[in-house]
């Protein structure tokens, strides 16, 4: 049976408006310009204090910010708010169908845990990997291969589902089949980034398909 690793922002839940939002006005508070296509270029799916280490180098507790920002994330967050497509569905499927399940997120704790509350997937998932907790967050391969371990499965078993650039070559280094979602990127952008399939939701047709061709998947 598939191991199903997910990406979290974006992937079951499209949380991406809120998130640039927020980073939008921290920029404008410290005097700066963020111009269209900033966040998805620059932000999109990396480290927090790696965005600030890079653009705001004068910050003096890169770290302390990356709190502050998720902060407002988690104030801003309604609740309840909806999650990705048909992502309920297929969560509760592979938890009675006792598939291994890891949400694989750059994410902080809490926001992470404010997240799956919030859409209510919390009851489906066991193993949550914390980018920030790991020796190195995405694109390293590290968070997948945490959840590998704590899952007990080979990168062979696994098929991992992610929205972004980093968390793709995050997915694809760590050896898991890579399936973008296309909640922000077009397929052209995901396969760039190396997703060997992409599908629009968790409701797309092509998805059976893809667990079907997995080796080891139920026909």
């Amino acid at each position: 049976m598939p191991a199903l690793l997910f990406d979290l922002d974006g992937t079951l839940l499209n949380s991406d408006p809120i998130h640039e939002a927020v980073f939008r006005d921290l920029w404008t508070a410290r005097g700066l310009r963020m111009d269209d296509g900033f966040y998805m270029n620059h932000v999109h799916g990396r480290l927090n204090v790696d965005i600030f280490r890079q653009f705001l180098p004068n910050e003096p507790d890169p770290q302390a910010l990356s709190e502050a920002k998720e902060a407002e994330f988690r104030r801003r967050l309604p609740r309840p708010y909806p999650a990705m497509p048909g992502a309920p569905a297929f969560l509760k499927r592979a938890v009675e169908s006792q598939w291994p399940v890891a949400v694989v997120t750059n994410a902080m704790r809490p926001n992470a845990e404010a997240m799956l509350t919030a859409t209510g997937l919390r009851a489906h998932v066991e193993t949550l990997v914390i980018g920030e907790e790991c020796a190195r967050g995405k694109p390293d391969p590290e968070p997948y291969l945490t959840a590998m371990r704590l899952l007990g499965v080979a990168a062979t078993d696994c098929i991992a589902f992610e929205d972004s650039p980093s968390g793709i070559r995050a997915a694809r280094a760590a050896g898991a089949l890579t399936v973008g979602i296309r909640s922000s990127l077009d397929d052209g952008a995901l396969l760039d980034a190396g997703a060997h399939v992409s599908i629009r939701d968790f409701t797309d047709p092509a998805l059976p398909d893809i667990l079907a061709s997995h080796e080891g998947a139920p026909q």
